[in-house]
């Protein structure tokens, strides 16, 4: 097993801060479940195209994408630039994204393929280059073996922050010909695969038309296939605003937490408490909040 792309300096280095401040490793894991939870909860399909669209985008060539759902394993295949070892430090970090500098690029923080942990739990990706793969239980038996975090996760239940450790892929997917990369998402259970499902259903015009880069999108569904093109969204009409939005607008706080009561949102992984909404179930808020959750 070749590691082309690093991944085990990546994970010293994390393994290691994780070792030295069990703070760090709270943060990494609190990152990862809101974005997961939160903000890219229900988004793994539009993630994906937006990777492939930046993909294309990077290689100067036009964008396909194939999105296939069978035997509860989603794999999405786009051409375009290969991943490289950047790709994947930008994939495991949630912080710095290698798509930084690029102002065509649609995924600008590089947290969006935090959705896919919202589904799976052993993500892997192959490209012409190589092949990265995350696992659960491997991260969870990675940090069971620092003592100084048995703390954190006998508090977590064993929840751990999967995209921090990438390893070198073990069984690399099949590539399609005339693809660069394959994304395999084995499900979590049946409701992974419903949320799935009724992402892909959506998956249309409208993910075109935000998607320029993308000349083409094929879903496969239980071996029903349908395919949007370019060509469909050149039959629609888009008119455009441009300005500069006054500063008043953005003072004070977001109007989606104006109003709130300042209760636990949702349902807390760790301790049962259950809220306003999921969605307003921060970490400073499950900490802050006088709620019966601890500390994140």
């Amino acid at each position: 097993m070749t590691d082309v792309f690093g991944t085990g300096a990546l994970r010293s280095r994390v393994l290691r801060a994780w070792a030295e401040s069990p703070a760090r490793f709270r943060e990494d894991a609190n990152t990862e479940e809101d974005h997961a939870l939160g903000g890219y909860r229900d988004r793994v399909v539009v993630e994906l195209a937006q990777n492939a669209a930046d993909a294309a985008a990077r290689a100067g060539v036009p964008g396909r994408l194939r999105l296939s759902l069978d035997g509860g394993v989603l794999t999405a295949a786009n051409t375009g630039a290969p991943l490289d070892a950047a790709g994947v430090e930008a994939l495991s970090t949630l912080r710095a994204s290698a798509k930084r500098d690029e102002t065509a690029a649609v995924g600008r923080f590089g947290v969006g393929f935090a959705a896919v942990v919202a589904v799976s739990d052993t993500p892997s990706i192959t490209s012409r280059t190589g092949g990265v793969e995350w696992s659960a239980d491997r991260a969870r038996a990675e940090a069971g073996a620092l003592p100084s975090l048995a703390e954190e996760l006998a508090r977590r239940a064993g929840q751990v922050p999967l995209l921090r450790l990438p390893f070198p892929s073990s069984t690399p997917a099949e590539i399609p010909e005339g693809y660069t990369t394959v994304v395999r998402l084995p499900l979590r259970g049946p409701a992974a695969e419903a949320s799935v499902r009724a992402q892909l259903e959506q998956a249309g015009v409208a993910l075109m038309l935000a998607l320029p880069a993308l000349a083409e999108v094929e879903v496969s569904v239980g071996g029903a296939v349908r395919a949007v093109t370019a060509d469909e969204v050149a039959s629609w009409t888009t008119v455009e605003a441009h300005g500069t939005v006054p500063a008043e607008l953005l003072a004070g706080p977001p109007r989606s937490g104006r109003g709130r009561s300042g209760r636990c949102g949702g349902r807390c992984r760790r301790t049962g408490c259950r809220g306003a909404s999921r969605r307003s179930c921060t970490p400073r808020r499950r900490a802050t909040s006088g709620s019966t959750c601890p500390p994140c």
